[in-house]
């Protein structure tokens, strides 16, 4: 009879820490989910493109509650592209010229869409409302006027000869001949932000195309003969501008895709601003940079 109890006890003692075991891993699998979506989550710098800031191989943490952790609304995930439906909680401060921010690209097959898994980590030129402009290599904003990014990258890029870049890695938006933009002489452009009003000459119609057939589901081509924008064929006068919009650029600036090359980043496509390393693994060798561990890049 006692050995019947013990047995019992023992099987019920299994089973009560099973379900235990049970009950918190789920609680902690839930605090992990809420805290990479409310507050932080880490992601892999693959590319040199923000050398010397970021190495390739640096685990960043993004700090989600700067400027809000963003919900979707949507789940239906599609790897090709798809309209993002989302809405922030609130900050603590927007983002700024020179925050290192991670976002999706918003670019895909000639149009503003969605892919959840293609994420970018980017230094902040411009913020809506501000002109952004490059001026032989160094980054220039019309409301800051301290120095963006890192100088002696500029520096260095500045002296490149122009003859050195191949015509499609120097050419930049809008990819039109009215625009001689390159990569290191570019713009003033303007920002937009929600609640602009502009007028729409061809010149308009021809920089911000893309962002224009996003807003309003038309199709933009620009008639410079009349100086005119037309969506689906008729002229558009005006716009309303309803979103926000960045620029975006690599610290590695005569190695860098972004915002350059295929414009600005709409405001519901920021994931967050990166506050620190947590770790860094060489891509090469395998070995841990222990000198990056808990490093905040500036």
């Amino acid at each position: 009879m006692k050995l019947h109890h013990y047995k019992s006890m023992s099987v019920n003692t299994i089973v009560k820490y099973f379900c235990l075991t049970i009950v918190f891993t789920c609680l902690y699998y839930l605090l992990w989910l809420l805290m990479r979506i409310f507050l932080a989550d880490q992601f892999i710098t693959p590319t040199e493109s923000m050398m010397p800031t970021l190495l390739p191989g640096d685990r960043i943490v993004v700090d989600k509650t700067i400027m809000g952790a963003r919900i979707y609304s949507d789940f239906n995930f599609d790897r090709n592209g798809m309209d993002l439906k989302s809405w922030r909680t609130r900050g603590r401060r927007g983002v700024i010229p020179n925050d290192i921010v991670v976002f999706n690209f918003p670019h895909h097959n000639g149009k503003i869409n969605f892919v959840i898994n293609n994420v970018y980590a980017k230094r902040c030129i411009g913020i809506p409302g501000d002109s952004v402009s490059i001026v032989n290599g160094y980054f220039l904003n019309s409301n800051y006027k301290g120095q963006i990014g890192i100088k002696s990258m500029q520096d260095e890029f500045s002296n490149i000869p122009d003859s050195i870049f191949l015509p499609e890695v120097f050419s930049t938006i809008p990819y039109d001949g009215h625009f001689p933009w390159t990569i290191k002489n570019f713009g003033p452009l303007y920002l937009p932000r929600n609640g602009d009003y502009m007028r729409l000459t061809a010149k308009e119609g021809c920089l911000y195309r893309m962002i224009l057939e996003w807003e309003t589901g038309k199709s933009i081509t620009c008639d410079w003969e009349n100086d005119i924008t037309l969506a689906d064929g008729n002229a558009l006068d005006s716009h309303v501008f309803t979103h926000d919009y960045y620029f975006m650029c690599g610290d590695n600036v005569g190695n860098s895709n972004d915002s350059r090359y295929w414009g600005m980043v709409p405001e519901e496509y920021i994931v967050g601003v990166v506050s620190h390393i947590s770790y860094s693994i060489d891509k090469h060798t395998g070995k841990y940079r222990m000198n990056r561990v808990f490093k905040t890049p500036k």
